[in-house]
């Protein structure tokens, strides 16, 4: 039997800016945890890979089973929100990812990423990282939720399939669970 495995990033904008969103940030990592444990189809499949950025990138949680536990988000002390070095590291990673599990014989679908911010980038060049990061064989799909005053427009540009705003009442491990629930439930989508 071989293994479909979906490989899932969570991204999060731990600048300034989103201090006050972070605890709903984790509140819905533990939610979107809870539902993978609860689904064993999608438990089997789904690892998770968490990243942070504000002035720079940092992978807080090297892709693994979703069910494991995951590292609590926490706030950095820091203004910028450079969401050009997060796709160029998300670049790197998610194609090392993709490499070693099919070098393991894994089949793997597409992967998705959950990009989370105010939506108000720092650096002015972040569009032509997207685009490389788009533009690779293991491009993901993205889906972008904001929090906050967030910035509609640069979500838009981030997301090649929904947004989801907080200030909608949405949840954010609702939001997650059914992103990727139906990506793992449509067999199209290897």
């Amino acid at each position: 039997m071989v293994l479909d495995v979906l490989p899932c990033y969570v991204v999060c904008d731990v600048s300034c800016s989103m201090t006050d969103h972070i605890a709903e940030v984790n509140a819905g990592m533990r939610e979107f945890r809870g539902v993978v444990h609860a689904e064993r189809r999608a438990a089997a499949q789904i690892r998770l890979c968490v990243v942070v950025f504000a002035d720079s990138p940092q992978v807080v949680q090297p892709l693994r089973a979703a069910i494991d536990p995951s590292e609590t988000i926490t706030p950095q002390q820091e203004s910028g929100s450079d969401f050009g070095s997060a796709f160029t590291l998300l670049r790197t990673v998610i194609e090392r990812d993709v490499h070693s599990l099919k070098a393991q014989r894994i089949r793997v679908r597409r992967p998705v990423l959950f990009f989370i911010s105010d939506g108000h980038a720092t650096d002015h060049a972040w569009p032509e990282a997207l685009a490389r990061l788009t533009a690779t064989a293991s491009c993901p799909e993205m889906i972008a939720f904001g929090l906050g005053a967030v910035d509609p427009p640069a979500l838009d540009r981030i997301s090649t399939s929904r947004v989801f705003l907080g200030r909608d009442g949405v949840r954010i491990g609702i939001a997650l669970a059914s992103s990727v629930a139906r990506t793992v439930l449509r067999p199209d989508h290897v």
